[in-house]
């Protein structure tokens, strides 16, 4: 069984040489191995260089310096898709620091599944260790798309409904229901939208039991703050690094439909009336954290 590691990266050469790191010396089940590939997206930082001459057992493929995250990896999985196939497919965001164990762990993980297509997260923990950063969700609300992280179980698989790409296996069951992730984004939203559309398609998406790496979320905050000058809070609204306004309502559309005028009046809200998220939101992100023991 062969397993296909996919990453990329952008302009953060310490965070991505200890990502890679944790990846070239995880320990493969028996009858499986692993091919690790990193598109560097032009860093001016010379990521890319270092990995090759650092890294050598990993497969690095350049970018055009304006791919962002999704269209970064789908230009990857494509190229390797176009090369030869595989029977995993690992998504991994450059920023994560896999357990010892890790990727061994999730396969036995996916063993526990008696269906043909499936995609798996495995919960990510802040570096402190004490609440989940990324992994997979559980729809509260199926009309707004209202949802809240699963904590994992010891044992078993957990099914959910979105998912975090931080660290996601995808069988190639999945791949060949439901491709690659979608044209229709650029940066972010894309993982959201393709465990969706999988679940939507009779996929079968998962919470891996127990935990498999660590990361901090640095996007707690999804607006800027009063201070900041209306253009640049309109720039945040569109951008695809920032609130990617076109994508997001794209992403409503197809998902939630009913809720999509609530989402377009909070968007313009966060960007023209900053001050209530000020007030009445920033406190929400640091007590409503989800915490491992709780």
């Amino acid at each position: 069984m062969k397993i296909a590691a996919l990453s990329c990266s952008y302009n953060r050469i310490k965070i991505t040489s200890r990502f890679l790191k944790s990846i070239v010396n995880q320990e493969m089940p028996d009858g499986h191995s692993m091919d690790i590939y990193l598109l560097d997206d032009n860093s001016p930082d010379g990521t890319g260089d270092y990995v090759e001459l650092h890294f050598p057992t990993v497969h690095l493929e350049r970018g055009s310096g304006s791919l962002f995250w999704a269209g970064g990896m789908r230009t990857l999985w494509k190229r390797i898709m176009d090369k030869q196939k595989y029977d995993f497919y690992l998504l991994l965001n450059d920023d994560v620091v896999l357990k010892p164990g890790a990727i061994k762990e999730l396969i036995a993980a996916h063993s526990l599944s008696n269906h043909n297509e499936n995609i798996i997260m495995g919960t990510v923990l802040d570096t402190s260790g004490k609440f989940i950063t990324y992994g997979g969700l559980k729809l509260t609300n199926r009309l707004t798309g209202n949802a809240v992280f699963l904590r994992p179980d010891a044992t078993q698989l957990q099914a959910c409904e979105i998912g975090n790409a931080n660290i996601m296996l995808v069988d190639k069951g999945a791949v060949n229901r439901i491709g690659i992730l979608s044209e229709q984004y650029t940066h972010g939203i894309a993982d959201y939208d393709y465990t969706l559309t999988g679940v939507k398609n009779g996929v079968k998406v998962w919470v891996a039991p127990g935990y498999y790496g660590y990361c901090d979320n640095d996007h707690m905050m999804t607006w800027l703050p009063h201070g900041t000058p209306l253009k640049k809070r309109v720039e945040y609204l569109y951008s695809p690094k920032g609130l990617g306004y076109k994508q997001f309502l794209r992403y409503t559309w197809a998902h939630f439909p009913l809720s999509l005028p609530i989402i377009f009046v909070k968007l313009w809200v966060k960007t023209l009336f900053p001050v209530l998220y000020d007030k009445y939101k920033k406190e929400e992100l640091y007590t409503k954290k989800h915490y491992v023991n709780n």
